[in-house]
């Protein structure tokens, strides 16, 4: 079953290591009063042919002026993503497993 593409949440096709996986932008980079401040963004991430999730969250940059334009997932390099998602695997997340969504934790590279 795929989730149809919506315009708040579009999802993206994507190929790494021979594998097909979908992503999305799962949370923008914000304030968090309950983190020490603020949040990078995360990613989340499945195998096209599995229903295991993995939320890749990378850590804050620059803080964005205010009233500056939100974060697209079209301006997130493909690079970036395909390198975060080797590092979810590298770290245990087996894409094809069932279970509970994997939290994991990247360099702003992706690494």
């Amino acid at each position: 079953m795929r989730m149809a593409r919506t315009k708040q949440n579009p999802e993206f096709d994507i190929e790494v290591d021979g594998q097909a996986y979908v992503w999305r932008l799962h949370r923008q980079p914000q304030w968090s009063s309950d983190v020490a401040g603020w949040r990078g963004m995360a990613i989340a991430v499945r195998h096209t042919e599995g229903q295991r999730e993995a939320v890749v969250e990378f850590p804050p940059g620059p803080q964005p002026r205010f009233g500056a334009p939100q974060l697209k997932p079209s301006q997130i390099a493909t690079e970036l993503v395909a390198k975060a998602i080797a590092s979810a695997v590298a770290a245990g997340w087996e894409p094809l497993s069932r279970g509970k969504t994997v939290a994991i934790v990247v360099d702003e590279a992706g690494g």
